[in-house]
C-alpha cells in the first residue's frame, strides 16, 4: 500500500509552508506496511494541477492527502468539501490572481473528500491532538488543488482528501498584531502518523466512515 502525501512551496513572503515541513519529514516511512511519499506543489493556479497529476501517475498510490497551510487556523482541519471556484484575495507565487473563474470548466459545483474524515477527527482528538472538520477549504490553491485531485480520482478506487495546518510557531512569532495559532512540526507529524494509520486501518476495513455529529454551528 503506497500514500501520497503533498505539500504546497512558501508563498506570500514566507520562508517555509508547515505543509511541506511535515509532508517532507515523513517522507519514505512506513506506517502498518503502507509507503508514505511525499511530493511539493507549487502554489501557483497554473502549474499545481499538472505537478499533482504528474506525483499521481510517479507514484500510483492507494490513498492521497494533501496538505495546506491555512493562518489563522488552531488545528489540524480536515476539510469536507471543495468548490469550483478560484477567487484569490492575494497573487500566488507567479503574479496571478484569478477571480471567480472556475478550477474545471464546466465541472460539478463541489466535490467531497473520500477520506473517512470523522474517524480521522475522533481519533486525533483521542489521542489529544487538536482537530475538527472543516466545511470550507477557501478559494486559493489549496482548494483548487483539492478540487482538481478528487475530480482526477472521482471514477478511481484511490481515497483522497485535503487537510489544512496551522502556521508553525516561528511563523506565528513573526507576525505582527494579533497572536496567532501556531502548531509544531513535531506535533504536526504526530498528527499526520494518525491519519495514515486510521486510513490503513480503513482501507483494510468496512471502508464507513462513523457516524457523529461533528458539522459546523454556522
Amino acid at each position: 500500500m503506497k500514500i501520497l502525501i503533498t505539500g504546497f512551496d512558501p508563498f506570500g513572503g514566507e520562508a517555509l509552508n508547515p505543509s511541506w515541513e511535515v509532508a517532507q519529514q515523513l517522507n519514505g516511512k512506513k506506517v502498518n506496511g503502507a509507503q508514505l511519499v511525499a511530493a511539493k506543489l507549487p502554489c501557483v493556479f497554473a502549474q499545481s494541477l499538472g505537478a499533482l497529476a504528474a506525483a499521481i501517475q510517479l507514484h500510483q498510490p492507494d490513498a492521497v492527502i494533501a496538505l495546506g497551510q491555512a493562518d489563522g487556523r488552531s488545528d489540524f482541519s480536515i476539510e469536507r468539501v471543495a468548490i469550483n471556484v478560484c477567487d484569490a484575495r492575494i497573487p500566488d507565487n507567479d503574479g496571478a490572481q484569478p477571480v471567480d473563474e472556475p478550477v474545471i470548466a464546466q465541472g460539478p459545483a463541489a466535490f467531497f473528500s473520500t477520506l473517512p474524515v470523522k474517524k480521522i477527527a475522533s481519533h486525533l482528538k483521542a489521542q489529544g491532538i487538536p482537530a475538527s472538520i472543516s466545511q470550507t477549504a477557501g478559494t486559493f490553491v489549496c482548494n483548487q488543488v483539492f478540487y482538481g485531485l478528487q475530480h482526477l480520482l472521482c471514477n478511481t478506487k484511490v481515497l483522497s482528501g485535503f487537510v489544512h495546518v496551522p502556521l508553525l510557531p516561528s511563523q506565528a512569532a513573526a507576525r505582527s498584531g494579533a497572536s496567532m495559532a501556531s502548531m509544531s512540526t513535531e506535533t504536526l507529524a504526530q498528527a499526520l502518523l494518525c491519519t495514515v494509520d486510521v486510513l490503513v486501518h480503513h482501507l483494510q476495513g468496512d471502508g464507513q466512515d462513523i457516524k457523529i455529529g461533528m458539522g459546523a454551528n454556522h
